[in-house]
């Protein structure tokens, strides 16, 4: 039965934003079946839609609730009980409960639609947001449940085993950010249940109510960390301080109190709760292109090559927004050629954060925000994640800082300070702008969101890109010391003065700033202002008391709102001009009220000249008018014949006007006819068309799931492949011969390497093992080997003999599947001739060493190239030698080569090898300490188990 909403829950306005990508379509449908309609609730649905076709999502699911369903449109407001479909090739986010559409940026296949809307619902809606991912491939949706559940909104994914791809659920509950995980059907029911309990919330105590257990919980706050959060904004800090209750299963706020008094630990934990670390790489991407592509190129054109840019970070969570703007500086520097340098200062109240920036260590779901390129250019793999590259590393210096009560940096070309002022009251507003106007140099840019302003410091801030906040330093007289100390508050300077007296204080705290805006004023002897494009004025000049009003404590000094009656039409009208064309000429006669009478005067208003880049002023002139010029010219004005001159012009001009107005109607009723006549005939051709459509409106949105399936799996296969060819690569150079072999023992492919085993070819893939011999002696069959280890599971290996003198070591093990199911064998061919023949050496001379050690005759043993291996104790004691000239000589060098003689030549090196032996050999020859000898020599050949000779025996009778 679907579930019906509860009274206590109606009287919240709840938008519940839902994503989807594969499979999403019976999600969809699955959820609306089990929702009434009168939940008091908006429904938002974002799905990843073919961008090359039309989407008829919203007609299908409209057979699926009696809700109306609707496909957004710009600026289209979100209203209850009802259901919102994204439309195809757009992006949608949701700002003042308006929905906005744009075309997307990245191309097709890196576009996250489901967190961009989620993340900004979580703007909007705060704690009325919920947030629910459903079946799709991917991660898309889990960054925009993190941004919900940030702002205390309530988050659900989809159960896992529940869904026909489980990618993009399974994503956020492995990131923690799904409160609740559900199969879809169950969802309308929590959902419902959650939004009675964000409303009973919504209904909280008064602040006054909290207000002595929120300033204990302060107070300790402060004590414990030194940190003030009074001037936070209450709301962030009351729906902080109930996250951590809620946590705690803490009901009320004095109890709370109590418990963070008696448990330290605690006033960490809330410490961390009131520090929000939500950033990323390019957060706004559009604002940062401005910055790009618009601002820095002007602020850095024509630097020198030793002008330090330098750049302030204030509020920089874990980093990602000063590697930002060290990234496109980098990217700046290298297409202008201009090699200057850079400081760029971040800086952040969390010790915690800062830890993370110094680092630069990023999860692998920043490829979200950073492109490709700059993926491959500035950052490096660790452990897949990403680590910025040293040399964007030390562009930025981070530090840790309390913004509102530490010095600020000063000599700043640009402040970056975006989504910090919003949790700030006015009053800290109002402290920190002054000081970021301080701290810029004259020209310097400062950088907020754009939910962010400067309020009411015009005085100080010039806009220059009103959509992304980008302001620029007014040049003003007054210093920015003084302007710092107006936005802390502090009691003005003017009290209940004349107005004069307290702007000629306030201009001499710092001179102007170029001659040409004071000189004009020093040729007045009358009255006079000079005040900026909104009217602030900047300096006075002679005795201004009679055309403005007192300055009180609370008022701003500005010449259009002090203005006595009768000037404040004729300066409005005169600023409004300049402001808004570039003119600001006026010189006309006024009559005011002044000191308890009419006075008449000459008003003057007039720009001033300013260098390239200056704020412009203008110059306001009071001059006194006699009465007995009034008169004269209140004769000169009233001529008879002018008057009615006048009003006739006056009549005639009234009469066109009106003429025009009823013609103007007249087209517009026609018009309007036209027009509704064409709307009736346009919904009779639509209502035609969606009947002829409804018939393969279904088979459509199948179409467009498959086309968004295919587009994942085309990308899995581009993987698939790359492994493939290393997979590839390696098989083909590396010395090991391999043959794979599925279960029926057929070939399924090999390595050049085992063509020495088998005589195989390409094309004798899928044939049988069966049809080839392997070359191997007696005893290695390999084919019954591998059928029983493809019953038993046990590898086998053996030693194989092959082209008469190679050895492999052939190896047969199961091939198994990543499911560990067994699918064929893998049959290894390793070359250890090398080993065998080391090994049947060693084994050739310990025989010929113990031969040697047993016989008293002198003996010596010879390798292949007629070398000593050894020689018996005999042999040295005979021939009066030692081992270590012997062993390794060749026989033929041995004392004075006695033993280099032709005939033993031959016997060696041609006989030997074919007869195994020779006996009898006579050798007579002076030996330099034995003197003369007679040697009958015998030889006898060893061979070793590769079949090559190994060793030869020489052995010896000797007479004198």
């Amino acid at each position: 039965m679907p579930i019906k909403k509860t009274d206590d829950a109606a009287t919240v306005f709840h938008i519940v934003g839902i994503g989807a990508s594969a499979g999403g379509l019976e999600a969809f449908k699955q959820f609306f079946l089990h929702t009434a309609a009168d939940t008091g609730m908006a429904f938002v649905l974002v799905s990843h839609l073919d961008p090359d076709r039309d989407s008829l999502l919203a007609d299908i699911l409209q057979r699926s609730t009696i809700m109306p369903v609707a496909e957004a449109l710009d600026q289209m407001p979100v209203e209850p009980n009802r259901v919102y479909v994204i439309p195809p090739n757009r992006e949608m986010v949701i700002a003042q409960g308006r929905l906005q559409l744009s075309v997307p940026l990245e191309p097709r296949g890196q576009r996250m639609a489901v967190d961009k809307f989620l993340g900004s619902l979580a703007e909007d809606r705060k704690k009325s947001a919920i947030g629910i991912v459903l079946s799709g491939s991917g991660t898309d949706g889990t960054l925009g449940l993190q941004a919900i559940q940030d702002q205390g909104g309530v988050t659900f994914a989809q159960q896992p085993d529940t869904a026909e791809f489980d990618g993009m659920p399974s994503s956020a509950i492995q990131a923690g950010c799904a409160t609740h995980i559900l199969p879809v059907d169950k969802m309308p029911e929590a959902v419902l249940a959650c939004a009675g309990t964000l409303a009973s919330q919504t209904e909280t105590p008064a602040f006054s109510t909290m207000k002595s257990g929120i300033r204990a919980i302060l107070k300790q706050l402060l004590d414990f960390t030194g940190h003030d959060f009074s001037l936070y904004k209450k709301s962030t800090i009351v729906r902080r301080i109930e996250r951590r209750m809620h946590q705690l299963h803490i009901e009320d706020i004095e109890v709370y109190a109590h418990y963070i008094e008696e448990n330290p630990d605690e006033s960490r934990n809330l410490f961390k709760e009131l520090l929000i670390n939500v950033t990323g790489f390019f957060r706004d991407a559009e604002a940062f292109a401005v910055l790009r592509n618009d601002i820095l190129p002007k602020m850095c054109r024509d630097k020198a090559d030793d002008y330090v840019f330098r750049v302030w970070v204030a509020g920089c969570a874990t980093g990602e927004e000063a590697y930002t703007i060290a990234i496109l500086l980098r990217e700046l520097m290298e297409k202008t050629h201009q090699p200057f340098k850079t400081q760029i200062y971040s800086t952040d109240l969390d010790d915690s954060a800062i830890a993370v920036a110094r680092q630069g260590i990023y999860p692998p779901s920043i490829a979200q925000d950073v492109a490709q390129e700059r993926l491959q250019r500035f950052f490096t793999r660790e452990d897949a994640r990403y680590r910025v590259k040293k040399d964007i590393r030390e562009m930025v210096v981070f530090a840790t800082q309390n913004v509102i009560k530490d010095p600020p940096f000063t000599r700043i070309d640009l402040i970056s300070c975006r989504n910090l002022l919003i949790y700030l009251t006015a009053e800290l507003q109002n402290r920190l702008i002054p000081k970021f106007h301080y701290a810029l140099n004259p020209g310097g840019v400062l950088f907020l969101s754009p939910s962010e302003s400067i309020g009411n410091h015009t005085e100080l801030f010039s806009s220059i890109h009103r959509k992304w906040k980008f302001y620029r330093v007014s040049h003003s007289n007054l210093s920015s010391r003084a302007a710092m100390a107006r936005g802390m508050h502090r009691p003005a300077e003017s009290g209940g003065k004349p107005p004069e007296q307290a702007m000629k204080k306030a201009s001499r705290t710092k001179p102007l700033q170029h001659a040409n805006y004071w000189t004009p004023v020093q040729c007045f002897a009358q009255a006079s202002v000079t005040a900026n494009l909104q009217g602030d004025i900047i300096c006075s000049h002679g005795e201004t008391g009679r055309y403005l009003h007192p300055a009180s404590e609370h008022t701003k000094l500005n010449v259009i709102e002090m203005a006595r009656e009768g000037l404040e039409l004729e300066l409005r009208s005169a600023f409004h001009a300049a402001a808004g064309e570039g003119i600001a000429t006026l010189n006309r006669e006024v009559r005011i009220e002044s000191y308890g009478g009419s006075t008449s005067l000459s008003l003057s208003v007039k720009p001033l000249p300013c260098p390239v880049g200056a704020q412009r002023l203008l110059l306001v002139s009071f001059h006194d008018v006699t009465d007995t010029a009034v008169k004269l010219g209140r004769e000169r004005s009233a001529k008879p014949g002018r008057i009615e001159e006048l009003e006739r012009d006056l009549a005639y001009l009234k009469e066109c006007h009106q003429t025009t107005v009823e013609e103007l109607q007249v087209s517009n009723e026609e018009l309007k006819s036209t027009n509704e006549e064409l709307q009736s005939t346009n919904e009779e051709l639509q209502s035609t068309n969606e009947e002829l459509e409804t018939s393969t409106d279904e088979l459509h949105l199948a179409n467009e799931e498959l086309i968004t399936v295919n587009s994942e799996l085309h990308s899995k296969i581009e993987q698939l492949e790359r492994m493939q060819n290393d997979m590839k690569n390696l098989l083909d150079n590396i010395s090991v011969g391999i043959i794979f072999l599925d279960r029926r023992l057929m070939i399924r492919s090999f390595t050049q390497e085992a063509v020495r085993i088998y005589p195989l070819i390409a094309t004798d893939v899928g044939r049988p093992l069966n049809d080839f011999k392997p070359v191997v002696e007696e005893g290695g069959e390999l084919l019954p080997a591998a059928r029983s280890v493809l019953e038993s599971l046990m590898p086998y290996e053996r030693e194989l003999k092959i082209n008469g003198n190679a050895w492999v070591l052939a190896r047969i093990q199961p091939y198994r599947m990543l499911d560990n199911v067994i699918d064929g064998i893998v049959l290894t061919f390793t070359d250890i001739t090398a080993r065998i023949n080391a090994v049947a050496a060693q084994e050739a001379l310990n025989l010929a060493e113990g031969i040697v050690n047993t016989v008293r005759e002198p003996l010596v043993v010879l390798d292949s190239t007629m070398k000593v291996v050894t020689a018996s104790r005999s042999f040295y004691q005979e021939f009066q030698v030692t081992a270590e000239e012997t062993a390794g000589s060749l026989i033929f060098d041995l004392g004075c080569r006695q033993w280099d003689h032709p005939a033993l030549h031959e016997l060696l090196e041609k006989i030997l090898p074919d007869d195994r032996g020779f006996e009898g050999f006579v050798l007579e020859q002076d030996f330099p300490v034995i003197g003369h000898r007679r040697i009958v020599l015998n030889a006898r050949q060893f061979i070793g188990k590769a079949g090559e000779p190994q060793l030869i025996l020489l052995s010896m009778e000797v007479d004198a």
